[in-house]
């Protein structure tokens, strides 16, 4: 745990003596943010740990004391059950110059894991893809088990170039890293996609959620899942339904645990999201963020391949 920790503090974030660093957390990770606590009081002179209540879904914003603190800090993680990535108090405090990092559902064993990486290799990586995919206009996906997706990317641009070492002002990103996203334009998302592995909100799957969307919002879901997600989404309406993100999978110590955290880095995956993209570059806006994650896809951006099914091919 302190050889995870401290690549977090040290390698991934460049904690100084004398910055000012906020760890949020609930009830359920309160022990393992104090891990964070003590390790960054051995670094800083100022270290606050500060707890929230547990929300039924990710992208809720947390209270407003909490919301108000987080624009008093240099560094920020936030290490809570929920995710909070994608809520307007994080992007408040990175718009304010704080470095954030989320870590939505760590484990122990997720830490030990994925953490200790080479981030250079894994640059190189991201570099390849983001640059393609800023260039890119249009992507398609598809898989051997019926995912048929299109949407535009057009003046869209990736995010995950920080590979996961967060030492500029202003810079954000999840820990562990392990991808490269984009928000795809609203309204363009068309055909059926496949997801086989995990979802949030839920975790593994019992079998393939089969989700058909058209001008951009996922209009009908197939699956023994498929109430499940639709328990999730229902409440917050039309928006809910929004393709919001489509993410690659870079990590090549993630594997597939149900923990969304983790699976959306599993290196011959990719995701889509749905509900909020407000944060990366979107325009819609609603306290929800639900990643599905897709294996062995075959990814093609402006008639260039760059994965086969599940191969990387840059």
């Amino acid at each position: 745990m302190s050889k995870a920790v401290n690549v977090v503090l040290k390698k991934c974030l460049n904690l100084k003596k004398d910055e000012r660093i906020l760890i949020v957390t609930d009830s359920k990770l309160y022990n393992l943010a104090m891990e964070f606590f003590w390790h960054a009081a051995k670094i800083s002179k100022t270290v606050k740990l500060v707890t929230m209540p547990i929300p039924n879904v990710n992208g809720t914003e947390p209270p407003k004391g909490i919301a108000e603190e987080m624009l008093k800090y240099d560094v920020e993680i936030l290490i809570t059950t929920k995710s909070l990535s994608h809520t307007n108090a994080r992007i408040n405090a990175s718009k304010k110059g704080a470095r954030v990092v989320t870590m939505p559902g760590i484990t122990k064993q997720i830490l030990k894991r994925t953490i200790d990486i080479d981030y250079d290799n894994l640059q190189r990586l991201h570099k390849r893809l983001a640059d393609i995919v800023d260039k890119g206009k249009k992507v398609i996906i598809t898989t051997k088990s019926g995912t048929n997706l299109s949407f535009s990317i057009k003046g869209r641009k990736a995010y995950g170039r920080d590979t996961g070492l967060f030492r500029k002002k202003g810079s954000f990103g999840n820990l562990p890293t392990g991808e490269i996203f984009i928000a795809p334009v609203e309204k363009t998302a068309n055909g059926v996609y496949i997801v086989d592995a995990s979802f949030a909100g839920i975790g593994k799957l019992r079998g393939k959620l089969e989700l058909h969307v058209k001008n951009g919002f996922v209009d009908e879901i197939k699956g023994k899942d498929a109430k499940k997600l639709e328990n999730l989404l229902n409440p917050f309406g039309k928006k809910a339904r929004n393709v919001a993100e489509f993410g690659i999978g870079t990590n090549s110590k993630a594997r597939i645990t149900g923990n969304i955290l983790e699976d959306e880095k599993v290196v011959g995956t990719c995701h889509i999201a749905l509900g909020n993209n407000i944060g990366f570059g979107g325009k819609v806006s609603i306290p929800l963020h639900l990643d599905g994650i897709i294996k062995n896809p075959t990814i093609v951006i402006d008639n260039k391949k760059i994965m086969d099914y599940g191969k990387f091919l840059v």
